[in-house]
């Protein structure tokens, strides 16, 4: 019965606080929602307080706006009305040049047609008078012309063959005198080496033993190297060297820097021959590159072809009269551009034209034609131009001289083959070329004696006085001029000199 009554006491007191807890609840929960609701009326009232202002300062922005779009449209109106105020100044202006040139227009006829009648006039006085003159003199104007031409001519014949012939040769003696300075100053300005070049085909050896290497057994060796390289290799009994032999200039220095580079090796047998010879073939190639380049660089001809440059680079390995044909041309073209500057003509051209005039002994020996010839057909398949090829084609006359720059190209040539020791023959040709030019002064009646001097250059003629006179003398030495340009072949020119002395000696005793 107690644990009873504790139970109830107990579910008694639960309840209750239950209601207690509800009760305070409820209280708290009103509380809260009436700060709730300030807490909302505050925060709307702040928001219509914000939103004021926004409007506010948005109806100032707007204001502020407008009025600056009032002003720019005012300043807009005001520089409009200044450019149309401008414009219409402009357009009164030009009504009235307008109107002047119309008026000057006028003018400008009324002269021209008072010209034209003034002409008119002036035509048939000019009639006029000629009738008059012609029936006075009973002559026409071309009639009276002639009679006093020939009577001049009549009176002063031979005033005026005399004053021609003098400035003929006045005129020639100027030219001439023109010629030899311009010649003279270029020669001098261009500064260049005439020690003549001759490219050795002959290799020197260390000793006679390396000559069966390179024969080998059976001329196995040298079988194939004349084969990789396409030269002949003349071993004989001179001490210390052996020849190559090829017509291919290019061909005989691959051989010479194969058959160098196989002796230094010591191992000489065909699989090394084949190589050390394609070797040899890139550096001459290289150097074949570079040295055509490096002629256009000094020469100052520029945008050539490459392969126009392979081809010139091939010409330092040939050799004219032992001169070097590469070193030949590049000097042509230093003195073909200071000429072509003396006479106002395109040095350009001029050195281009020169440059190249032999490309074609390159491969002359592979192509059939002369190297003139070649030379134009390397030049037009390459692109070098119409101007340059013509510069060119002339210097040995096989064709004509069509522009200054080909007379200048083949005055370069002359003065480049002819000045002392460019060029080196050997003794017996020499010799031979002297005596051809004694033998054919001597031919002629009246000779008492001759004598070619100046490396040939010159040859002196002594005639017989009583049996020459002085016209004979002068027509022996057209006569042997012209012999010696039609039987002998030489560069540059050579002299003639006819000396028809007489003396007479007595003695006073």
């Amino acid at each position: 019965m107690y644990t009873l009554t504790i139970i109830i006491l107990l579910g008694g007191a639960v309840l209750g606080g239950a209601v207690l807890g509800y009760f305070l609840r409820w209280l708290i929960t009103l509380g809260q929602k009436g700060s709730i609701e300030l807490t909302i009326k505050q925060t709307l009232l702040e928001a219509k307080t914000k939103a004021q202002n926004i409007i506010g300062e948005a109806e100032d922005q707007a204001n502020k706006i407008i009025q600056e779009a009032k002003e720019e449209e005012k300043a807009k109106e005001a520089k409009l009305k200044k450019l149309e105020d401008r414009l219409l100044q402009k357009d009164e202006l030009l009504d009235k040049r307008q109107l002047d040139l119309d008026r000057e227009t006028e003018n400008i006829k009324t002269k021209t047609e008072e010209i034209r009648k003034t002409k008119e006039e002036l035509e048939q006085l000019k009639g006029k008078k000629k009738s008059e003159l012609e029936k006075i003199s009973q002559m026409t104007i071309e009639e009276a012309r002639e009679k006093i031409i020939a009577k001049a001519e009549n009176n002063y014949a031979e005033d005026l063959e005399v004053r021609m012939r003098k400035m003929e040769l006045n005129g020639e003696e100027k030219l001439e005198r023109k010629a030899r300075d311009i010649l003279t100053s270029v020669i001098q300005r261009l500064t260049t080496s005439t020690v003549p070049d001759i490219m050795s085909t002959t290799v020197d050896i260390p000793s006679d033993d390396i000559k069966g290497k390179i024969i080998g057994k059976e001329g196995r060796n040298i079988r194939s190297f004349e084969k990789a390289t396409g030269v002949e290799v003349v071993i004989d009994d001179t001490p210390g060297s052996i020849v190559l032999s090829s017509f291919d200039p290019v061909r005989r220095q691959i051989a010479r820097v194969a058959l160098e580079n196989l002796i230094t090796d010591g191992r000489i047998q065909p699989a090394k021959i084949e190589e050390v010879v394609e070797k040899a073939k890139e550096e001459i190639s290289k150097i074949i590159k570079e040295k055509g380049e490096q002629a256009a660089y000094e020469a100052g001809v520029l945008n050539l072809d490459p392969r126009i440059l392979l081809i010139l680079g091939r010409l330092h390995f040939r050799t004219s009269y032992g001169q070097n044909v590469l070193q030949h041309s590049l000097e042509m073209a230093h003195l073909a551009g200071m000429l072509a500057e003396e006479l106002g003509a395109d040095a350009k051209v001029a050195r281009a034209g020169a440059l190249l005039h032999d490309i074609g002994k390159a491969v002359d020996h592979e192509v059939s034609g002369t190297h003139v010839e070649i030379g134009r057909r390397i030049l037009e398949k390459f692109g070098a131009g119409e101007e340059v090829i013509k510069a060119m084609q002339s210097h040995h006359d096989e064709y004509p001289d069509e522009t200054l720059e080909s007379v200048i190209v083949k005055t370069a040539d002359s003065i480049s083959g002819s000045r002392p020791g460019a060029r080196r023959d050997s003794i017996e040709n020499y010799l031979r070329r002297l005596k051809d030019l004694e033998d054919i002064a001597n031919s002629f009646q009246g000779i008492e004696k001759s004598y070619a001097i100046s490396a040939g250059r010159e040859i002196r003629v002594f005639v017989k006085p009583e049996d020459v006179s002085d016209l004979e003398a002068k027509k022996i030495a057209r006569e042997i001029a012209l012999r010696i340009e039609n039987e002998l072949k030489y560069p540059g020119e050579i002299k003639i000199t006819i000396i028809r002395e007489t003396r007479v000696i007595e003695f006073a005793r």
